[in-house]
């Protein structure tokens, strides 16, 4: 139940770890959504409020494709920087460390690794954060004072749709869902989310638990 986030979105703020999926034919160019201008401009909005966020700190809540929920915490450090630990007594996690995104399997006790560039996580982790470009807007739905985004990586739409849930009025980002290649869907819902706090550095070094190391 895990693996379809992890893969597809890294979470981030899923969420936000891919390893990258080979496809061995040339993918088609996604169709982009053709945004009226309010909705532009709301996109405007949401690129500049994500683009505030430095840090971030908050529990979550993840549903899996199969109705299955699991809890965590999530650390965000804008650029390229997040943590995502599950409570007890799942012992896997997500760690990005500016560079590269880390999954630990702690059932099969081994690590995989991307560069974060490759994976969706990126999407809200890049220094300079646009919709647009490298990302491709493929949907947006407004209802009442919810604003959903869906966007894919504009080279590689194969790697999956994350789709950004916003509640407005103030805008502030609520929930991600992700659809990973294999048609799967993960749904990650922020619970008390703390903007600009300040985060330890060594939350987002990857440790390699099998090494015996802890983080302080």
């Amino acid at each position: 139940m895990l693996r379809p986030f992890v893969l597809a979105a890294g979470l981030a703020l899923a969420s936000l770890a891919s390893v990258p999926i080979v496809t061995t034919m040339a993918q088609a160019a996604p169709a982009a959504a053709n945004l009226t201008q309010q909705q532009r401009q709301d996109i405007g909005r949401i690129e500049q409020y994500l683009d505030g966020v430095k840090t971030l700190k908050s529990d979550f809540v993840q549903a899996g494709n199969d109705g299955s929920l699991v809890k965590g915490t999530i650390w965000l450090s804008r650029p390229n920087k997040m943590r995502l630990e599950y409570d007890p007594p799942i012992k896997n996690f997500v760690v990005a460390d500016g560079w590269f995104v880390f999954y630990w399997d702690d059932e099969l006790k081994q690590q995989t690794s991307a560069p974060i560039g490759s994976t969706m996580a990126d999407v809200i982790l890049r220094d300079n954060l646009r919709l647009s470009g490298d990302i491709t807007v493929t949907d947006f739905h407004r209802e009442a004072n919810v604003i959903e985004v869906s966007v894919v990586q504009t080279k590689d739409p194969g790697t999956g749709v994350l789709t950004l849930v916003f509640e407005d009025g103030p805008l502030r980002l609520r929930k991600w869902r992700v659809l990973d290649p294999q048609g799967l869907t993960t749904e990650v819902a922020l619970l008390n989310p703390q903007v600009g706090v300040s985060l330890d550095r060594n939350l987002f070094i990857f440790r390699d638990p099998s090494m015996g190391v802890r983080r302080d």
